[in-house]
This record gives C-alpha cells, structure tokens and sequence, in this order.
C-alpha cells in the first residue's frame, strides 16, 4: 500500500532550495515514528536531502538518474511502471513517498492513505505540494503538534474512501 508523507504550510510549501524551509523536530519525530522499519520512496533530489540513505528503512527512489550514482543499499528504479510492479508485491506493506511534487504527481492514483503535516504558518519556498483533491478521502485522525515548536501544526491521517470501506481492489496497482 502506498502512503504519501509529507509537511506543508498553509501557501502549500513543501520546500525551499532542496530543503524544509522549517525547523520541526516534532515533525522530524512524526516522520521517524511512521517510517520506521517500513520503505520509502523518494525521488533524487529528494533523496538527496537527505544526504545518506536513512536508517531502519528500506530507501527506495524513482528517477532517470543511473542506479550507480546511489549508494549501493538504495533500490533504484527508472520508470513509474517498473516501480508500480515493485509495490504490487509489497501490497500488504505500508511504502511510504516522501516526495518530491513530482513523484506526488505521478503515484497519487494510486495511493490509499495520506500522512499530512499541516504547518499554521505561510512561508516561503520553491516547491508546492500538488493539489489533492480531499473528497476522495476519509480523514481518520488529527493529532496535535507540540507546542514549543517554531510553528504551531498538527498532524492529519487520511484513508482513500475506497480503502476505508474496504474495497477488495484497495491494494491493486496494475
């Protein structure tokens, strides 16, 4: 099953320069809690973000760049068809995208579940989350964000409909 992870702030920012365009170690903690000893998918330059494969996950990323240019233990793949042929047999896994807005773009049909870090603050930045259309979603929970943080947020668990009620189709990717 795939699940998009992300944090955004109210103008839709997602980041600034290859980077967070904030400093959230609530949300850091969030993103480590939910990923952890679960895949995730990214693409290069957000991969690159993070400057080393990140532990306790399997580091997955879809780009056109050559797989020799990562780290041996990162799986790379050059198309969206082969990465969906991947995910199929991970069905009953959660494979978490961390981003970028491309990657968003191209896996949101078939996503069932969407991690949202909803930041109260308008910031600047280069990159925006890609518009999503919420109707197609049941949002499960909403969980505060510490309060001694640089921005108030808080974080927000939706289920694709279709997922929610238990769709035999939920988990097919192709």
């Amino acid at each position: 099953m795939l699940a998009f992870i992300w944090a955004e702030a109210h103008n839709h920012v997602i980041g600034s320069k290859g980077e967070l365009p904030w400093h959230l170690p609530d949300d850091l903690q969030f993103f480590k809690r939910q990923t952890s000893q679960h895949q995730i998918l990214a693409g290069a330059r957000t991969y690159a973000s993070f400057k080393r494969p990140l532990p306790n996950r399997k580091n997955l990323v879809l780009t056109h760049r050559n797989a020799t240019e990562f780290p041996a233990e990162v799986l790379v793949f050059s198309t969206l068809s082969e990465f969906l042929q991947y995910a199929n047999e991970f069905k009953n896994d959660l494979i978490f995208v961390v981003g970028g807005s491309i990657i968003f773009k191209q896996l949101l049909p078939y996503t069932q579940f969407l991690y949202r870090t909803t930041i109260d603050a308008t910031v600047p930045g280069d990159t925006y989350m890609i518009p999503i259309n919420y109707d197609d979603f049941v949002r499960q929970e909403v969980i505060a964000g510490a309060h001694n943080e640089q921005f108030p947020h808080q974080f927000e668990i939706f289920a694709r409909k279709t997922v929610a009620k238990g769709s035999p189709d939920a988990n097919k990717f192709l």
